[in-house]
């Protein structure tokens, strides 16, 4: 399976739209900077035909080591989820 990087995109969007190749990489750096920034903030992003990227707090648990059976704590932490919107997830599908 292909990996498709910042680089890929900037291509992408250079072929598509007549844009330079700085500034279509441009582009793609501010999107996903702006992106970074809106959950940093605490802010939901969601974006039609595509999904919803939001930050979770997850509390300290206790959890087990999966080697050795032995108990051990899970930190409390930040998580960036993403949520497909059923158009996405029907595309996906074919």
């Amino acid at each position: 399976m292909a990996t498709v990087t910042r680089a890929d995109l900037a291509a992408n969007i250079q072929r598509t739209a007549g844009l330079t190749g700085a500034e279509s990489y441009k582009m793609v750096d501010l999107f996903f900077n702006e992106i970074a920034e809106s959950l940093v903030r605490g802010e939901e992003v969601k974006i039609a035909g595509l999904g919803t990227f939001k930050i979770l707090d997850k509390k300290e648990r206790m959890g087990r080591n999966p080697k050795t059976g032995e108990a051990a704590v899970i930190s409390a932490r930040r998580v960036t989820t993403f949520r497909p919107s059923m158009e996405f997830r029907k595309k996906v599908a074919g």
